[in-house]
């Protein structure tokens, strides 16, 4: 037995997973049921998306007084948009919470290596949620399930 088919035993799916030039995995996720490109990042402890895009993905800002810091870039202005839905593959997670920020510095980096810009981020919120393992060797990322009760 395979561990795809183990993982799918415990309620987990497969989301595939892109390798683009700058050696980061591309994913591909809707937000708020709008399809969008992201970054699966690791070390980011907050999935967002960029700040410009907030109309797009139909999100609800709120201020936040919290700074943000990463890939070169430290003390950034941020918002919260809160009550989002996300969806990667056959998984989702309703009443999700997204950090909007300026990701220009993210994009810049990822064109100058000839890889196309980014929507946002999926961090380690995402991946601690879906009991995250990430198959390297297949590029592919499995999520379990979230069992919602009404």
């Amino acid at each position: 037995m395979n561990l795809k088919d183990i993982l799918k035993r415990k309620g987990y799916v497969k989301i595939n997973l892109k390798k683009i030039n700058t050696n980061h995995f591309e994913v591909k996720a809707f937000i708020n049921n709008v399809k969008g490109r992201f970054i699966l990042d690791t070390g980011a402890s907050n999935s967002c998306v960029a700040m410009n895009l907030a109309e797009k993905f139909e999100l609800s800002l709120e201020d936040s007084n919290t700074k943000a810091a990463g890939a070169g870039a430290i003390g950034m202005d941020t918002m919260v948009s809160s009550s989002n839905e996300i969806k990667l593959g056959q998984w989702n997670f309703k009443n999700f919470n997204l950090v909007l920020l300026d990701l220009s510095h993210v994009n810049t980096a990822l064109t100058e290596h000839d890889a196309d810009a980014v929507d946002g981020i999926i961090g380690a919120d995402i991946l601690e949620k879906g009991k995250a393992i990430i198959d390297y060797k297949n590029k592919c990322l499995f999520l379990k399930k979230l069992v919602y009760k009404y």
